[in-house]
């Protein structure tokens, strides 16, 4: 890549060595960053031939999960490398056990990027949704090596597509093949020059119907909702979500809440128990024979979001009055609505969601208010938003093995 793109990098790697002094993450990425290339000298075959997939963070992840599951099961002699940039994914998933490595990839400067690919000798490369590396992208196609963009979603407000950014477009024409969620970015993409795209759809509706199909039952979770017509479940949700529920349940004894907070730490729970004036426990110190005596449980555990929202008659998904909401079709796929803040412009199946009417989006605790009366007052209104959300979550599944049956073909034995 050019001296702008290699600066801009070198700037980013110095910001986030400055944040270190006093942000965690920071610190976690820069200290994984380190251990990087002797993990790889230790764990991997020198023969190489893996197939590298790259994720942003846990999100992606889940997005890209499918697909290498899929890979895994197919082809179980594969070599896998999962390699991710934030710390929210790595240390949710450094022991996951379906691939042969997992580590943080190194910030993408020209001396990092050969010295990783020399150590991994990659057969093929996959990157998840956002993930645009100018410089392994370029390295990668000089070593002919082939490379797909895998559930990617492109909008008319990204640098591709703006008069300036010829040279960001160059990296797109790196790729073998883009496989795109939706028809309207096939066509942006189209109207650059890039060609080889597929449009092939979202992969994490394949993730949450597998989730559903294999999801945990928690016999705390059983015996809590087991004397409830109706439960809410607050998923990854931080204040300003927390703020419109909290006050909403404390006024409406016939409800029940499980409120799972996107981060937490010991002054982050105590202050939401602080601010629940019904029964309320934590999920760890919560015990089956005395669930069903609390009116709110909040989960101080990693890893049950997923499967948790089978308990509720209504989901409202956090995230949505700050960058973005986090992954409603988590609790769509149950059968259930889901509310959210104003912030989804970037996710098409909220939108698609709230136009078909599975789905409902606010902005204010007025809103909230009149959304919440409505729907628990008009059980045949909840259960019809609920059934919608679900059929849309089915229709819109395959785009795993769409993607797998491009890709298998250069698979190396």
């Amino acid at each position: 890549m050019d001296f702008l793109y290699n600066l801009g990098i070198s700037g980013y790697k110095m910001a986030v060595q400055l944040a270190s002094v006093k942000n965690r993450k920071a610190r976690l990425l820069l200290d994984g960053q380190a251990q990087t290339f002797d993990y790889l000298r230790e764990r991997l075959d020198p023969a190489g031939g893996y197939i590298w997939i790259h994720v942003s963070s846990l999100g992606e992840f889940e997005q890209g999960r499918p697909l290498i599951e899929l890979i895994r099961r197919e082809r179980p002699e594969a070599r896998l490398l999962l390699t991710f940039f934030s710390p929210s994914g790595y240390e949710v998933r450094k022991n996951y056990d379906q691939v042969d490595a997992v580590c943080y990839l190194p910030f993408d400067l020209p001396g990092n990027v050969r010295n990783f690919l020399d150590l991994v000798k990659p057969s093929m490369a996959i990157f998840v949704k956002y993930e645009f590396w100018g410089n392994y992208l370029r390295e990668l196609q000089r070593r002919e090596v082939p490379t797909f963009s895998v559930s990617a979603i492109f909008r008319s407000g990204q640098v591709f597509f703006k008069p300036w950014g010829g040279k960001m477009c160059k990296m797109l024409h790196c790729f073998t093949t883009l496989f795109v969620q939706n028809e309207e970015s096939r066509k942006l993409l189209q109207g650059i020059g890039i060609e080889q795209v597929k449009v092939c759809g979202d992969t994490r509706f394949d993730r949450v119907a597998h989730v559903r199909e294999q999801a945990k039952q928690f016999p705390v979770m059983e015996e809590f909702v087991s004397n409830s017509r109706m439960t809410a479940v607050l998923g990854s949700s931080w204040g300003p979500d927390e703020d419109l529920m909290i006050p909403y349940f404390n006024a409406h004894p016939g409800l029940k809440l499980i409120i799972a907070p996107h981060e937490f730490d010991r002054e982050r729970l105590l202050s939401l128990m602080s601010r629940i004036e019904r029964p309320c426990g934590l999920y760890s110190q919560t015990q089956p024979d005395t669930a069903s005596q609390l009116d709110c449980i909040i989960i101080d555990t990693f890893g049950m979001l997923s499967s948790l929202y089978r308990y509720g008659q209504l989901a409202m998904v956090g995230g949505g009055f700050g960058s973005g909401i986090h992954n409603i079709n988590e609790a769509a796929v149950y059968g259930i609505p889901v509310v959210f803040g104003p912030n989804y412009g970037k996710f098409s199946e909220a939108k698609d969601l709230i136009a078909c009417g599975g789905s409902f989006t606010v902005s204010n605790a007025d809103e909230f208010t009149t959304l919440m009366d409505r729907l628990l007052s008009d059980p045949e209104h909840l259960r019809r938003s609920g059934t919608i959300a679900e059929q849309y979550i089915q229709s819109h599944l395959g785009a795993t093995q769409l993607i797998y049956n491009q890709i298998k073909h250069y698979i190396k034995d």
